[in-house]
């Protein structure tokens, strides 16, 4: 994720945490692998704080933010991990227009 754009996210999550879910989610359910991970970053980071997962479609969820933290718990064994889940409205906030979530959505 972009970094303006994940700050843009966890600073609308602080000021609307009523308006958003925050729920366990499982390890398992989310990608084995990543793109590109930084090895020395992932012994680093803190998987008590809540990744980020938006609704893509009905029900369906991708990883928006905590790649390394989702890999992390994967390594440790962790079978759930905090996550502040966005519905198709609130992440529709962060994409650029109505049409690139729609373009988004058809590339999943």
């Amino acid at each position: 994720m972009c970094c303006v754009r994940g700050r843009l996210m966890i600073e609308y999550i602080q000021k609307n945490s009523a308006d958003i879910r925050r729920e366990p989610v499982e390890v398992k359910d989310f990608c084995k692998e990543f793109a590109s991970i930084d090895e020395v970053y992932v012994d680093k980071v803190d998987v008590s704080q809540p990744v980020i997962i938006a609704e893509i479609a009905p029900g369906r969820y991708n990883l928006i933010d905590g790649n390394h933290r989702m890999e992390k718990a994967r390594r440790m064994g962790l079978v759930s991990l905090m996550a502040y889940k966005m519905d198709v409205e609130q992440h529709m906030k962060f994409l650029t227009d109505k049409k690139a979530y729609v373009a988004y959505r058809i590339l999943e």
